[in-house]
């Protein structure tokens, strides 16, 4: 069913002499408020969220930049002196298993 333009202005004239121009302009004003209302409160909880999340920043300590280990110097020979040889982390492993 379709709905044309006759239809829609017989529906809004009968609203008008229902209600009245007073009445229907009352209501469109509360409705007005209510959103601009709405609208506030959004902006409150906003803000309010914002300044939870500023604090939580401010109150909670920076974490310390992770420490590096100093890397290990090999010990250098000194001229006429050998190089040491490491042994074999397993002894037995130079001799041949049966």
């Amino acid at each position: 069913m379709n709905v044309g333009p006759w239809q829609l202005l017989i529906v809004a004239v009968l609203i008008l002499v229902l209600f009245g121009r007073g009445r229907i302009s009352e209501m469109m004003g509360d409705f007005g408020k209510g959103i601009k209302s709405f609208k506030q409160g959004m902006n409150e909880e906003d803000r309010k969220d914002a300044a939870r999340i500023e604090q939580r920043s401010e109150a909670a300590p920076t974490p310390a930049p992770p420490v590096t280990p100093a890397p290990t110097a090999t010990p250098v020979p000194a001229p006429g002196e050998s190089t040491p040889v490491s042994a074999p982390a397993d002894p037995n492993a130079s001799e041949p298993k049966a």
